[in-house]
């Protein structure tokens, strides 16, 4: 297979490039570098079964030609983190929706699988956990800058979906729900690489809110493996699945168990919404998966669990910090 990774240089999308070239496939990156860093996929350059471009997703000459020679689209390019979607909402809402919609059209053009990355904050402020991909949504108002990422991110499934139901264009759509590992950076407000980062440091931890909201965290490589299997499985053609971990822990609970793995000095810090993002800030309470439906259809399911995650964050932070012999 040729794959094609928006978004490459990223997080995920470094991970997931390096998964396909370990079981044979030919890569190709394309990412602007905006968020994405050329560290994280500096250790494939000289591989020739990969390649890369610094480009941006928009620039339908390029894309036309990376897409005519792929056999299968990875669409990770994204605007991401809850900093960034506070301060500079357009940048987000642009490249989320112009992004997608460019993949979309062109993928449709020749016909080539796309499996869309998609996001747990579609769900809102639902209350109705754990969210199944059928459920309703709950946004809040359009006043809230916080929700314009989820409604980007909604647009983004309605245009694929589209695409498949009209243009019979093969599309898989992963809901991921916080995921985390070595190689995130904490810049846009992730809190994992964040409470990493500070406990390595024996610095407070600094916790937004009452820290009684919960979250699942779920390792990138049982992420990777899951967009794999789904991208593999013709069955999943046409349809959305939620993927990430079912371990639900507090915010205030995950910044303890980050103090102790770590065997840090730090104390915790409680800072107000309106002083870490903006004034009025929203965020949800719970934020838990059902993930029956990837469970049934490709027998998915986490391989590590919350303790093995903060550890290998906590060890590459170490490693990236660690002065050079």
């Amino acid at each position: 297979m040729k794959a094609l990774i928006t978004g490459g240089a990223g997080f995920i999308g470094s991970h997931l490039a390096e998964a396909l070239l370990a079981r044979g496939d030919d890569v190709t990156v394309v990412d602007n570098l905006s968020t994405g860093q050329f560290d994280n996929i500096r250790g494939l350059v000289g591989n020739p079964r990969f390649h890369f471009a610094i480009e941006t997703i928009t620039n339908e000459t390029v894309m036309d030609r990376l897409v005519s020679e792929c056999d299968i689209i990875y669409h990770l390019a994204a605007a991401v983190g809850v900093e960034l979607i506070v301060t500079n909402p357009v940048h987000v809402i642009e490249t989320n929706i112009k992004g997608s919609e460019a993949v979309l059209r062109i993928g449709a053009r020749y016909r080539k699988k796309v499996v869309l990355a998609s996001t747990s904050e579609i769900y809102g402020k639902s209350d109705r956990v754990p969210f199944r991909e059928d459920a309703d949504r709950l946004l809040g108002p359009t006043t809230r800058s916080r929700w314009s990422y989820a409604c980007s991110k909604a647009m983004d499934e309605f245009l694929a979906l589209a695409y498949a139901k009209q243009c019979d264009l093969p599309v898989v759509i992963v809901r991921l729900f916080n995921t985390v590992g070595p190689r995130q950076t904490g810049r846009y407000g992730m809190v994992v690489p964040r409470f990493v980062r500070q406990a390595v440091r024996n610095e407070p931890l600094t916790v937004y809110g009452d820290g009684q909201q919960t979250r699942c965290f779920c390792h990138v490589s049982d992420v990777v493996r899951a967009i794999l299997a789904l991208a593999d499985e013709p069955a999943a053609e046409g349809d959305v699945f939620n993927v990430g971990s079912t371990e639900e822990v507090t915010i205030e609970a995950l910044a303890r168990r980050t103090i102790a793995l770590a065997g840090s000095s730090s104390s915790i810090v409680r800072v107000p919404y309106e002083e870490a993002y903006e004034v009025g800030f929203e965020d949800m309470r719970r934020r838990v998966p059902d993930t029956t439906k990837i469970r049934r259809l490709v027998g998915w399911e986490p391989h590590i669990d919350l303790d093995g995650i903060l550890a290998s964050v906590i060890a590459s932070v170490r490693d990236a910090t660690s002065p050079a012999p």
